[in-house]
């Protein structure tokens, strides 16, 4: 596969980092929810840690066999149509 796969890069896994457990909504870049006690981060915090994943992600050669890799096209496919409709 000559692109990268991230498996691990998102928000979701960001804030589950950042803030085990908390629950939380974003919409926008903006938290439109934050039911914890610890103080909510910031978008900065997130996306840096954003980052820190993704460097992560892009130190390891991971291989793909043939039959993975299209079934992350045929994934990526309903999420496209889902998203744009």
């Amino acid at each position: 596969m000559t692109t990268k796969t991230y498996m691990l890069y998102g928000i979701d896994t960001a804030m589950h980092l950042l803030r085990p457990g908390a629950k939380w909504e974003i919409s926008n870049t903006m938290f439109t929810r934050w039911e914890d006690p610890r103080p909510c981060p910031t978008m900065e915090e997130v996306m840096e840690t954003m980052e820190k994943i993704k460097a992560f992600e892009d130190s390891i050669n991971t291989i793909w066999t043939q039959e993975q890799i299209e079934k992350l096209r045929g994934q990526q496919r309903e999420y496209d149509m889902a998203v744009n409709g």
